[in-house]
């Protein structure tokens, strides 16, 4: 028995290295009803963010492409140490019946995380979460605040947080984004 728990904790530990983990299962938050995943697609840049180690960098911005009716091309990139870094990946839409809870990925041989959209306008702003539950005694989270422009008014971003919260997504430990000095390198 201690094998496989020393397995799973060895595993996990890169994931939840960067975060904090919570006890017990994942939030199960409700998401954009009547979600249009056609009108979701083009640029958005991050506002903030849960801190998450594989976002490093500055000027942190995706791009979603339709590529069928339930997938997606998904092109991330960021500014670090001067350079511009992108990964692209895919995501899918696991349950047709509730298309704003999509799984992308960047690699063809780890499975799907969760990406779920909790709101959006289209236009202005997005809200993101992603958890990941360790055996259900702990979970690892990640939540987003996404704008179609760089900046948001402030009175947007609490919003956005007290929404996170109504969901029992702690983000408390939310950061904002560099956004500055952005148009010189992309």
């Amino acid at each position: 028995m201690m094998l496989p728990l020393a397995l799973v904790f060895a595993l996990t530990l890169p994931i939840i290295r960067a975060q904090v983990p919570h006890w017990g299962p994942c939030p199960e938050p409700a998401v954009q009803p009547a979600f249009s995943l056609k009108q979701f697609m083009g640029r958005w840049f991050e506002i903030a963010k849960l801190p998450a180690q594989f976002e490093k960098g500055r000027c942190i911005e995706t791009n979603f492409t339709l590529t069928t009716s339930n997938s997606i091309r998904v092109v991330s990139s960021e500014i670090l140490k001067g350079e511009v870094r992108k990964i692209e990946g895919i995501g899918v839409v696991e349950d047709i019946k509730n298309p704003a809870k999509l799984g992308i990925s960047y690699s063809y041989v780890l499975p799907y995380s969760p990406y779920w959209i909790l709101s959006t306008d289209y236009v202005n702003s997005a809200l993101v979460y992603s958890c990941t539950d360790i055996l259900r005694l702990f979970h690892v989270d990640f939540a987003w605040i996404l704008g179609r422009t760089r900046t948001l008014p402030e009175s947007t971003i609490e919003k956005a947080k007290e929404i996170f919260a109504n969901n029992n997504i702690d983000v408390s430990r939310m950061i904002p984004s560099r956004q500055l000095g952005c148009e010189k390198m992309l």
